[in-house]
């Protein structure tokens, strides 16, 4: 092969990389049933019983992309071991590697810091601001149902900070 021709296949490659980086922010704003785009804030849906009792299945959660995380938020990272797969955790407390989280469900199986390690900061996508639980279908939709729903449908995600006292007292 010439040198033109090594020269070329760096192109190549260096523009294909770009394009894998390109594509990879496109799937941030897609994948793992979040909606992201240019604003800061988006919808993601929380899948399995990991955050009971503070969020549950199906309940819809306004991420703040980007956010700062202290010890104690609710925050949305990718899976450090299928990183196309977004999870929703609260952060426990900052360790050599990232960030050690927890889900708020001891009784669930352990899909959390204590099964795959520490989370390194950039898996940190950003932090859950509120929740949205949508009215179940089939329902029944009488109105005080309606009522005692619109009354606990959207509530804000706070943050524990006495989760990280916790941990250190074990």
């Amino acid at each position: 092969m010439t040198e033109y021709g090594r020269e070329t296949e760096r192109e190549r490659e260096r523009e294909r990389e770009q394009e894998r980086a390109r594509e990879t922010e496109r799937g941030r704003m897609r994948e793992g049933g979040a909606q992201r785009s240019l604003l800061p804030f988006g919808l993601a849906e929380v899948g399995g019983p990991s955050m009971v009792p503070t969020l549950r299945h199906r309940d819809q959660v306004v991420v703040h992309w980007g956010a700062e995380v202290r010890p104690g938020d609710v925050a949305v990272l990718r899976h450090p071991l299928q990183q196309d797969l977004l999870v929703v955790k609260r952060v426990a407390e900052r360790r050599d590697g990232g960030w050690w989280v927890l889900g708020d469900n001891r009784d669930e199986g352990m899909s959390d810091s204590r099964t795959f390690g520490a989370v390194p900061p950039a898996l940190v996508l950003g932090r859950v601001r509120a929740r949205y639980r949508p009215l179940r279908a089939g329902r029944q939709r009488s109105v005080g149902a309606v009522a005692s729903w619109l009354l606990s449908a959207v509530r804000p995600v706070l943050a524990d900070r006495s989760v990280s006292r916790r941990l250190r007292a074990r």
